[in-house]
């Protein structure tokens, strides 16, 4: 998780304090709207809220905005690919409506 998080704020300039609890906001979105069995099957080494707006008005709170947020969710979504593999993530990412526009 610290390399998540240092990739983070390496790639997007967000700083630590904020990307982590964005990047919490993201896994713990991605484990309550994903398919459970697969979202634990492949992200399970990462586990640190409705919808995508959830994402966007919790992120707000770790005062971050909108283009940031997308940054850091398109990082943390790379970084987890690295680690589950494209066809995983784009199978669960698939299940999420609207998830794939964002990543």
């Amino acid at each position: 998780m610290d390399d998540l998080i240092g990739r983070v704020v390496a790639n997007t300039g967000v700083g630590r304090t904020a990307a982590k609890r964005a990047v919490s906001i993201i896994l713990q979105f991605l484990f309550r709207e994903g398919p459970t069995d697969k979202v634990r099957a492949r992200f399970g080494m990462l586990s640190a809220s409705g919808g995508l707006m959830g994402i966007g008005s919790q992120s707000m709170v770790a005062a971050l905005s909108v283009g940031l947020i997308q940054a850091v969710t398109r990082e943390t979504m790379r970084v987890v690919r690295e680690i589950a593999g494209e066809d995983a993530v784009g199978e669960i990412v698939g299940t999420i409506p609207g998830l794939g526009q964002l990543v």
